[in-house]
């Protein structure tokens, strides 16, 4: 069975990419999992707390589940027209020490997605990942691009999913990221 580890970018309880990180664990094609991790609990970057005590327990965690994945699935917010410092934040960790970037992210097939209030979508969030995943060697998806405008129309009260025109796109966004995920599966 191919896994997907999957993780939103934010950390409000209500928030819609976790909402849509949800309905993707839900959308998921036959024969394949979306795992949901976290990135709470993880501490702003600081060098001088790696030198002295390591990763932090969280990280390590994390980290090894992105190993143990066929692939990963970003579902960011976008705040300020851009990267959420959080999520960033939590991708830097997982570079430490960089001799384990490799290991962690080379070649490992990435996907991007993401909801938003807006009217663009997560637009400028996605694009701006972009350089880091090349910077990390990772294999980005390009296959198709799935932006969630006005998405707090699209779910409800408690976070389900209610836009079949949203559920549509989304399952054809993942019909497409899991076929690339098996086919670097079968390219290793």
């Amino acid at each position: 069975m191919t896994t997907i580890l999957g993780l939103s970018g934010s950390l409000r309880t209500g928030s819609l990419n976790s909402s849509l990180l949800r309905a993707a664990a839900a959308a998921m094609p036959q024969d394949v999992e979306l795992e949901i991790g976290t990135i709470r609990g993880i501490p702003l970057y600081d060098g001088d707390v790696e030198e002295k005590q390591g990763l932090p327990d969280t990280v390590v965690k994390l980290k090894e589940r992105v190993v143990a994945a066929d692939g990963l699935l970003l579902v960011t917010p976008e705040y300020n027209n851009s990267i959420p410092g959080v999520f960033k934040n939590a991708i830097d960790w997982l570079t430490r020490p960089p001799a384990d970037i490799p290991r962690v992210f080379a070649k490992r097939p990435v996907g991007v997605i993401g909801a938003s209030p807006g009217g663009f979508g997560t637009l400028l969030s996605q694009t701006a990942w972009l350089p880091v995943l090349k910077t990390l060697g990772t294999a980005a998806y390009f296959g198709g691009r799935l932006q969630v405008s006005r998405a707090d129309g699209v779910f409800d009260g408690e976070g389900k999913l209610v836009d079949e025109r949203i559920r549509e796109q989304l399952k054809k966004y993942l019909a497409g990221f899991c076929e690339f995920v098996a086919a670097a599966r079968r390219a290793n």
